[in-house]
């Protein structure tokens, strides 16, 4: 196992409060790229706060501490999502996301609710479907942040708007499409939007590494052992794949893929197994 995959496992095992979502999505990153240092990204991460707040007054309104913080960010660092190649490995590393300044909504907004967690300023993710956005922590403040599009502060209206523009139809805005995520959920969406990525670019290997990371966040995801198992067998690692898909199919033998992995499972195990 790799320093960079031995810090992530130790830091995903820690109460869900107290992991450090920064370090640990430098973690991530660190595996792509081993030469990595952590430090001077976290580092990073106060220097803007500091700018940050240089600007805030004395009365600390949540709505005056989000203009200070789109100031710093989108106007004097130049933040912006990353609208003509979304789907670029890098946007999902943090490391890459803070040297480009571009990114999607979830690293976007890691680094909001980083710089704003040096100021004291709590706020949590909202884990929307098609959309990541975030929001003050304080009773009854009932708006959001869009990190992607320049720090926009919305309302649930507007959200329910976003979610129509993302799936371009009339779309119910659920109570708990507005919940907030725990850090594991967090970190469970980077590394699934990271997974989907290197899957539909062929890259079989870096996507079987993300899944093992999840795996370490959220051992008992079956269906995670089952893609696992998937990958496993593309990639000739026949004993992981049959450990795998033979998990799968003892906790769910009625599932819809059930005889595909049946059949599979049928081919790829020896007769004296």
């Amino acid at each position: 196992m790799s320093l960079a995959r031995e810090n992530f496992a130790q830091e995903v095992s820690l109460a869900d409060q107290d992991i450090d979502l920064a370090k640990v999505a430098l973690y991530i990153a660190q595996e792509e790229t081993p030469i990595l240092q952590i430090d001077p990204y976290l580092a990073q991460l106060d220097q803007w706060a500091a700018q940050v707040a240089e600007l805030i007054p004395a009365e600390r309104y949540p709505m005056r501490i989000i203009q200070c913080l789109n100031q710093v960010l989108y106007k004097e660092l130049g933040f912006q999502g990353n609208q003509a190649d979304y789907y670029d490995p890098r946007n999902s590393f943090l490391n890459e996301v803070m040297e480009r300044r571009t990114g999607i909504p979830i690293t976007l907004a890691l680094v909001y609710l980083e710089v704003a967690r040096r100021l004291d300023f709590p706020m949590g993710g909202i884990g929307m479907p098609g959309h990541f956005l975030i929001r003050p922590e304080f009773k009854d403040v009932g708006i959001f942040v869009d990190a992607f599009h320049q720090g926009e502060v919305l309302f649930p209206e507007d959200c329910r708007q976003r979610l129509q523009e993302i799936y371009q139809q009339p779309v119910e805005l659920e109570p708990q499409f507005l919940e907030a995520v725990t850090k594991r959920e967090f970190l469970g969406r980077m590394l699934t939007n990271l997974k989907l990525i290197y899957i539909n670019r062929q890259d079989l290997e870096r996507a079987l590494s993300v899944i093992e990371r999840l795996l370490l966040i959220f051992p008992d995801a079956i269906a995670e052992q089952r893609d696992r198992g998937l990958l496993s067998y593309q990639l000739g690692k026949i004993p992981q794949a049959i450990a795998d898909l033979k998990t799968y199919l003892a906790h769910f033998p009625d599932a819809s893929d059930a005889s595909m992995i049946q059949l599979l499972l049928s081919q790829i195990t020896p007769e004296d197994a």
